[in-house]
């Protein structure tokens, strides 16, 4: 059986429509930052075990883009948002 993620704008879809496209939890540093600080957050990322939220983008949908809560352990998904509401 297919997992299905279930998309705010478009209901349950098939997890292959999305693409994760990373870590929703760091933020970016400032374009002035040196390059230590530019290199850990580029290269340096932690593998978190347990519920971890993710940019995913529903690139066969509704083109959204969208913060999933995941537990990485069990892989199931317990929250979905629209990333622009998010922020």
């Amino acid at each position: 059986m297919a997992s299905l993620i279930t998309c705010p704008h478009c209901g349950e879809r098939p997890k292959e429509e999305f693409t994760i496209r990373g870590d929703a939890t760091v933020t970016q540093p400032s374009p002035e930052a040196d390059g230590e600080v530019w290199h850990a957050y580029v290269h340096l990322r932690e593998n978190p075990r347990g519920l971890h939220k993710e940019y995913w983008h529903h690139t066969s949908g509704c083109r959204r883009w969208l913060v999933v809560t995941r537990d990485t352990v069990s892989h199931d998904v317990i929250d979905v948002s629209d990333a622009g509401a998010a922020a």
